[in-house]
């Protein structure tokens, strides 16, 4: 037992006591970690779909390249 834990006593059990029923720090921060990945796959797939829709704009009216008839 070191002297912090004679001196403010047994922060687990503290832990348990207090905090009973809450969340806790780690599985909030792994939670929100999670929740942006999502996020941030969702904005890549709307980034592609919009460079595919302008790639094939580009295409429709004739962009710099044009096949030798």
């Amino acid at each position: 037992m070191s002297f912090l834990d004679r001196l403010l006593g047994n922060d687990q059990q503290r832990a348990e006591t207090r905090y009973a029923g809450r969340e806790s720090a780690t599985d909030r921060a792994a939670r929100k970690r999670r929740e942006g990945h999502r996020r941030s796959t969702t904005k890549t797939a709307r980034e592609g779909q919009a460079w595919e829709d302008r790639d094939r704009a580009g295409e429709r009216r004739g962009g710099w390249y044009r096949p030798a008839r």
